[in-house]
């Protein structure tokens, strides 16, 4: 019994199918054909009216052999609603015969000899199915090792029907007291030791040797409600605000700003107080296009690819140690904070990004807002004609107001952030051009050169530069690994009108107050490794060198050392 079981196994669905068929195509069939037609008469044959009376023998007489080809049946056409099931009865399993004139009579009712005789000929093929597939397919051997298997590991699967009984309850505890069915929750911790080893600062003055500890920790709270669309709520707390410019918590420095710190030239730290650091919905709009709405501290990587790959990571908590070496500079005079940002691909090859931010939207003073205060319009077309090469011209239209913002914070010397030095509103019109190339999985070449044109309004114009050759070594020694270096000239101004310099307050330091224009050149350079200790965990020591400070070679040279931890969960 267990043998013709197992045989009958596979091919039950198949008799169960063409029994169905056969009632369906036959019975139905008459039903189509007249929807008044009385159940037949044992040994008839009804058409319309006209009732012929069958012997078994007539009957038998009247069919011929079994057809081959569903075309054999002059009266079925293509259009008849039952043609698939007959052409498959015919041509797949060979067990649908006609009559003599080459005829099926599908509209009539079904005998029961005709029945019989249609299920004996679909049943004989079904048992030459049954040979033909279940030959050998379950041994003696098989069902003996298998029956042998499951008492060796009895107590196995009594242990894991038990652990399943268990978990059960848990599970439906869990669906009942889960946080939300829309919203997941993933954080983020950084802890950075850092601190000058030699240097000077832009006052021509020692740096002081300290080693600083501090720390971001970012919540995101992100909530789908279409599953394709994104509504994040970030909760961040941080005192990472030291060599910070103007601040008085480090030094009077706007090169090397680290890239995880927090608002450059804050003079009131935020010592680890909880705050909304960002808000945004991104949502798709058609196939092509994705808008993203931020209603607080919005971001330009947020919704443009700056064509960094590795190196411009979440705002430092991955790649690069500072600014400078997660992107190009033209980028950070697009203040964070409110506005909108549309992402549009134009082809495989081709994206269009556009995005306008704020960061005095929610001040209602004159002089405010979303569009009288501070802004940032950017527009980058970003063309990737292969999956490892990419390239970005970037266009930057930006507005200063009276000093609230740097017009490039944390890079590049005092001159070039025009609207801290002078504390006078500022208008730019900026250029980036931004390239990267992977020569292989191991090895990517970034590079970027950035051009403004700022005006002091009602003063004149200053022109601004900076470029940088970015190297990436992605998983080098292990998996999840990167080594950076960067080396480049951060924002220097190279032509300026001398009215300026008139309007240069006392962040700049006396020596360089009598021209517009930067004194010397400084170079950034560079160099980090990131090592993957876990899923988890990640640690970042580096090291970042400043020729010449302040773009003044007057100044000595100034080496910055980092650990940057990464814990993500």
């Amino acid at each position: 019994m267990i043998k013709m079981f197992w045989k009958w196994m596979p091919i039950s669905p198949v008799v169960l199918g063409l029994l169905s068929v056969i009632t369906t195509t036959t019975g139905a069939m008459s039903a189509a054909g007249d929807a008044n037609a009385l159940p037949a008469k044992t040994g008839t044959v009804q058409q319309q009216d006209t009732e012929v009376q069958l012997s078994p023998e007539n009957a038998k007489s009247e069919s011929v052999a079994q057809v081959t080809s569903v075309s054999q049946l002059s009266d079925v056409q293509p259009t008849d609603w039952a043609f698939a099931a007959l052409q498959s009865l015919v041509e797949r399993y060979g067990c649908i015969a006609g009559y003599p004139n080459a005829n099926y009579r599908g509209n009539r009712a079904l005998t029961r000899y005709e029945f019989a005789a249609g299920i004996n000929a679909c049943l004989d093929r079904v048992n030459e199915l049954i040979a033909t597939a279940t030959a050998d397919i379950v041994k003696k051997e098989d069902l003996a090792t298998l029956q042998k298997l499951q008492e060796q590991f009895a107590a196995e699967l009594a242990t894991l029907k038990g652990r399943v009984d268990v978990l059960e309850p848990h599970l439906e505890t869990l669906e009942k007291q889960q946080f939300s069915t829309t919203t997941k929750l993933n954080g983020e911790a950084i802890f950075a030791i850092s601190g000058f080893v030699s240097g000077q600062d832009a006052d021509n003055a020692d740096i002081p040797r300290n080693t600083t500890f501090g720390d971001r920790v970012r919540l995101n709270f992100d909530t789908s409600f279409t599953g394709q669309d994104l509504l994040r709520t970030r909760l961040q707390a941080l005192n990472l605000n030291y060599f910070s410019g103007e601040g008085g918590t480090g030094t009077r420095l706007t090169e090397g700003t680290l890239a995880f710190n927090g608002d450059i030239g804050d003079e009131d730290p935020e010592n680890n107080q909880v705050g909304v650091e960002t808000l945004f919905y991104r949502f798709p709009l058609g196939k092509k296009t994705e808008v993203t709405f931020f209603a607080n501290e919005g971001e330009v990587e947020d919704f443009v690819d700056t064509v960094n790959p590795f190196l411009d990571g979440d705002e430092g908590a991955r790649g690069a140690l500072t600014k400078f070496g997660s992107r190009n500079s033209v980028y950070y005079f697009v203040p964070s904070g409110a506005g909108v940002g549309v992402t549009h691909r134009l082809s495989d090859q081709l994206e269009l990004s556009l995005g306008y931010l704020s960061s005095t939207a929610s001040n209602p003073n004159a002089g405010n807002g979303l569009f009288n205060g501070s802004y940032g319009a950017i527009a980058q077309l970003t063309f990737q004609p292969s999956d490892r090469f990419t390239i970005g011209l970037t266009y930057v239209n930006a507005y200063n107001n009276l000093g609230e913002d740097l017009a490039i914070p944390g890079t590049g010397s005092q001159k070039a952030n025009l609207a801290l030095a002078t504390d006078s509103p500022t208008s730019t019109n900026a250029y980036g051009l931004e390239a990267s190339y992977q020569v292989n999985s191991g090895f990517l070449v970034n590079a970027w050169a950035g051009y403004a044109k700022s005006r002091v309004l009602g003063v004149g114009d200053a022109d601004i530069w900076n470029y940088a050759v970015a190297l990436a070594f992605p998983d080098l020694g292990k998996k999840g690994n990167l080594a950076g270096i960067v080396v480049g000239m951060e924002p220097k101004v190279t032509g300026a009108d001398g009215a300026i310099a008139n309007l240069f307050t006392e962040i700049i330091a006396p020596q360089n107050r009598d021209s517009a224009r930067d004194r010397n050149t400084s170079w950034h350079v560079e160099a980090f490794y990131s090592y993957k200790i876990s899923d988890n965990i990640t640690i970042t020591p580096g090291l970042i060198w400043l020729t010449a400070p302040n773009h003044d070679d007057r100044n000595n040279d100034a080496v910055l050392g980092v650990i940057r931890t990464t814990f993500t969960f």
